[in-house]
């Protein structure tokens, strides 16, 4: 997520200039043709093509509005993991009391339990984001223009193992059997549920509150299963493939038609067709791009959910119900950067 006021031009230019490159080489080519080779049956008529660009404008439109409803969605679910998050550590910490327990126990003991409760939902965040981070055929984050920009900061869940970053807040034996599980997040909710009930067995949870965490639990798992929907479904291929080919249709036809309306204004003035039309389809083509950006919102872009910095503001929280002292920082942008 970039955590700035906005991206400079300057990276703007540079995460485009390989298409500005092939723009003005598109634009260059029919001009010369026309002007120095006297190829005047290149121009089109404007009004065709004119015609296209509306229809692509619109297209573009749809799918900008589309692929940014899946971004907001996702940043709602995360929104929505940390609210329940909260209140997981405050049940926690709440409802399991030796109060109708048989056999009372000591405050280090009811301690004990806390931190593993806590912690293992710390552990089911982590496993969360990095199977979310799992590449897709579809994403674009391997693409030269995102692969470059990943220079300017780092994937946490790229650059770290799952297993060392689950040894904090899982049991050698918890971990072990986590890690040979396929979708590892699900199971460390099923270990979750396991723990309830046997602190429900045991006197330390009533009835009603073991239902009310349960429950919890279950909309932890609602919102685990939003993620892997918009992760497991991309946007629609037919829309972005027609997207794409009508995008590229109009911007080899702009030249086409800029080249008589130029000309019109005078000797040497069908030299401007080059930048006018670099500046128009650039333009398409830039808007184009930010749509296919805002696609994949958990893949690990600059511009996706910051689920490291929203799982780290999870974890300080819990643990300072826990009254620990010794918390982690804050994760910070890099570069503007927030993963």
């Amino acid at each position: 997520m970039h955590s700035g006021r906005h991206y400079s031009l300057k990276e703007v230019l540079i995460w485009t200039r390989r298409d500005i490159w092939l723009l003005l080489l598109l634009a260059t080519i029919p001009t010369l043709l026309y002007e120095l080779l006297q190829w005047k049956w290149l121009s089109i008529p404007w009004l065709p093509i004119a015609l296209i660009g509306t229809a692509v404008a619109f297209l573009v439109g749809f799918k900008n509005n589309a692929t940014y409803d899946r971004l907001w969605e996702a940043r709602q679910i995360w929104g929505a993991i940390v609210n329940s998050s909260r209140t997981w550590g405050i049940m926690v910490k709440d409802f399991v009391t030796n109060q109708h327990a048989n056999s009372s126990l000591t405050e280090n003991e009811l301690q004990q339990i806390h931190t593993q409760l806590i912690y293992r939902h710390v552990a089911w965040l982590t496993a969360l984001r990095f199977q979310l981070r799992e590449a897709r055929n579809w994403e674009n984050l391997v693409k030269s223009y995102n692969a470059e920009y990943r220079n300017h900061y780092s994937i946490p869940e790229h650059e770290n193992k799952l297993e060392d970053e689950l040894s904090p807040f899982l049991s050698p034996e918890e971990k072990a059997y986590i890690l040979s599980k396929k979708n590892r997040a699900t199971q460390i909710i099923s270990l979750q549920s396991k723990a309830l009930k046997e602190l429900w067995e045991q006197g330390l949870i009533d009835n009603f509150r073991h239902m009310e965490m349960e429950n919890l639990l279950k909309d932890f798992y609602e919102q685990q299963g939003k993620c892997e929907r918009i992760k497991n479904f991309p946007y629609p291929r037919q829309f972005a493939t027609v997207n794409l080919f009508f995008v590229w249709l109009f911007i080899i036809l702009v030249p086409f038609g800029m080249l008589q309306e130029f000309e019109k204004l005078g000797d040497n003035m069908v030299w401007l067709t080059i930048p006018f039309s670099v500046l128009v389809t650039w333009v398409f083509q830039t808007m184009e791009k930010i749509g296919e950006a805002t696609e994949n919102p958990f893949e690990g872009t600059a511009n996706d959910i910051p689920m490291a910095s929203l799982s780290r503001t999870i974890e300080i929280d819990l643990r300072e119900m826990l009254d620990e002292q010794q918390l982690p920082e804050a994760i910070k942008p890099v570069n503007n950067i927030l993963m």
